[in-house]
């Protein structure tokens, strides 16, 4: 049976089902609904929606074929009339059938007058609102190894996939033994990769010669263009992406869930690093950048508080991409928080995009496997409320450039006073070469003044000589004519 492509919408009182079944047998269509179930049967597809909310099949429900088209519309009344259906486009947890789907426990409270539930509905409502980001601390105690070796993955459900990888693991990962590193060993050994392949030259070089970064901050990618009560509207390719998903839910506890949040912040900032610093573009590059500087898909590392995901986000740009600047990223950390202000729509379509570029980039199309997969899943079910409280938390965070390690701070000042010593270098050669050449100008004129007195002097001995001459002539005109008067 085949999955017909399918979209929902909402009014006050109704819900529309539209289904594009080009090729069913009209006259064998069925349509089952029953509380919060929907089922469509007309060969050869076949749908089961496990809605958020109560249907009823009252006289009033309407369907309607476009024969052309080959799209069913069907109109059902909502049970309680006003309620709002939310996670409508969240495809993958409405295809999950209710028997796979986990419920809470209700609890019953009984005899409770009227101020104490209203005072209960309202704790309840202040905690609903309230976070605490940090996970719980506990003693390392010395475990023996299990037989599957140290769990990883998310949620740490997997184990024993790096060893049937053998040299491949390199490609995906960082760490060296994944099967046998502890959580411990790993964050130690990460931040050890990590002073290693910081380069104060290259740091320094994108702090001066920075044109192309401060091109790149002006960039607005996509999710600026989002707002917190904005409509993402999936594209059919992400719709197809999200039917074909493994329709499941996971048993966590609280610290788990903390743990999978402070991760969606990591892988988030490599993939909006990537974005901004393409400007929108994928190219073969992306896929590594993604994962190089995401410690959750390199290091299979997890977090325990929202300093620790940051500080490494800074690090590891800082040390990895080819733009190591500190205000882009920090920038980039601003563009996590947008996106988790924006919902868990917009996460969604982020997770799906990064999906989309490790599939296409071996072989770490694996960690599509280990993780992002279940992140796509898992997250059509999170709460859109602790994202955005998620998105307000980040915001606060404050670290500094002391908090980020490599001697930032005294590796600025040195460039700096470096930087001064050079300016005040170049000042003092232009000088000497002013001085230089005002000194050669000045002897140029001397010689020019030289040239003129000699050229005068010459002048009136000529002079001299051409008085001489014509007292000489005249003299002999004088005798000339008093010899003719003798």
């Amino acid at each position: 049976m085949l999955t017909p492509d399918f979209q929902l919408k909402q009014d006050e009182n109704t819900l529309t089902i539209i289904i594009n079944a080009p090729h069913a047998r009209v006259t064998d269509t069925e349509i089952f609904i029953e509380d919060d179930e929907f089922r469509f049967h007309s060969k050869p597809y076949f749908l089961r929606l496990s809605l958020p909310g109560n249907i009823v099949e009252n006289g009033h429900e309407k369907a309607a074929y476009d024969s052309d088209k080959g799209v069913f519309t069907i109109v059902v009344p909502k049970e309680t009339p006003g309620e709002v259906f939310e996670g409508l486009d969240m495809l993958t947890s409405l295809l999950t059938p209710k028997s796979q789907k986990l419920k809470k426990p209700v609890i019953e409270v009984i005899k409770k007058d009227d101020e104490e539930e209203s005072q209960s509905v309202e704790e309840e409502e202040e905690e609903e609102e309230e976070f605490d980001w940090q996970v719980e601390q506990k003693p390392y105690k010395e475990q023996e190894l299990s037989l599957d070796g140290e769990k990883y993955g998310f949620a740490n459900q997997k184990s024993g996939i790096f060893k049937r990888l053998q040299d491949e693991v390199y490609e995906i990962v960082d760490l060296p033994d994944p099967e046998h590193c502890t959580p411990t060993d790993r964050r130690t050994l990460r931040e050890q990769a990590e002073g290693e392949k910081f380069d104060p030259d290259h740091y320094i070089a994108d702090l001066y010669d920075d044109d192309n970064i401060q091109h790149l901050m002006q960039y607005d990618p996509p999710w600026c263009y989002s707002t917190k009560d904005a409509t993402v509207e999936f594209t059919d390719e992400e719709k197809e992406k999200m039917k074909n998903l493994p329709q499941k839910e996971y048993l966590l506890d609280d610290a788990m869930v903390t743990t999978l949040y402070l991760g969606l912040i990591d892988i988030l900032f490599g993939y909006a690093y990537t974005v901004r610093t393409n400007e929108g573009e994928d190219n073969v590059e992306s896929g590594w950048t993604i994962c190089k500087l995401s410690s959750t898909l390199s290091w299979l590392e997890t977090f325990n508080s929202l300093e620790d995901v940051v500080l490494s986000c800074l690090r590891r740009s800082l040390s990895y991409p080819l733009y190591r600047h500190y205000e882009l990223s920090k920038l980039v950390l601003h563009d996590v928080h947008r996106i988790l202000a924006a919902g868990k729509q917009q996460v969604l379509r982020c997770l799906l995009d990064i999906h989309k570029i490790l599939g296409e980039s071996y072989p770490r199309y694996i960690l599509n496997d280990l993780y992002i997969t279940d992140y796509c899943v898992w997250i059509q079910t999170a709460s859109n409320k602790r994202i955005k409280n998620l998105a307000s938390v980040l915001e606060k965070v404050k670290v500094s450039k002391e908090d980020v390690g490599f001697d930032l701070v005294t590796l600025e000042m040195s460039a700096a006073e470096t930087e001064t010593d050079k300016s005040d270098s170049e000042e003092a050669l232009v000088n000497s070469l002013k001085a230089v050449s005002l000194k050669q100008a000045k002897d140029d004129s001397d010689d020019s003044d030289d040239d003129s007195s000699e050229s005068y002097g010459s002048n009136d001995d000529d002079s001299d000589q051409n008085s001489d001459d014509i007292n000489s002539v005249q003299s002999d005109k004088v005798q000339n004519i008093h010899q003719e008067k003798i």
